[in-house]
């Protein structure tokens, strides 16, 4: 299985198969810490082969530079899936949307989507997290 496209935006569909992602982003500037995002998306798209076909479990975590949940109440999030193909199907390509509401980023740093499957990781997403002044200049 291979993840084609991760990112965390501003809003995320699925159009007929295809994935729209609109304003993706790596970093969040904030005048006070702890800052509140109130609305966001992570967009992903799957890729799965004839060898993927099974059982499997999602596990999408987001954490900080100690390796902690940011939410150890609610994460991972851990949902399973099941992989088919038809026969004669060399791939099957889906879309999975996660609309996150209310993340909560107790100080300025780095965090990190950590986005795996049945215990590996496939995919580490960076998240920086800026406090700034009023002028919008970083804090020293």
């Amino acid at each position: 299985m291979d993840i084609q496209i991760a990112a965390l935006c501003d809003f995320a569909a699925d159009y007929n198969g295809k994935l729209v992602v609109t304003g993706a982003f790596d970093t969040l500037a904030a005048r006070a810490v702890p800052v509140v995002h109130p609305n966001c998306a992570l967009a992903l798209r799957f890729c799965f082969t004839q060898e993927d076909a099974g059982r499997h479990k999602l596990s999408i975590n987001i954490i900080d530079e100690d390796g902690l949940s940011l939410d150890a109440e609610n994460m991972p999030i851990e949902p399973e899936f099941d992989v088919q193909l038809p026969p004669n199907v060399p791939f099957l390509t889906r879309n999975l949307i996660m609309n996150l509401q209310g993340l909560r980023f107790p100080k300025a740093g780095i965090f990190s989507i950590d986005i795996g499957c049945d215990d590996e990781l496939l995919m580490r997403l960076p998240l920086r997290i800026v406090q700034v002044q009023q002028d919008g200049q970083p804090q020293q």
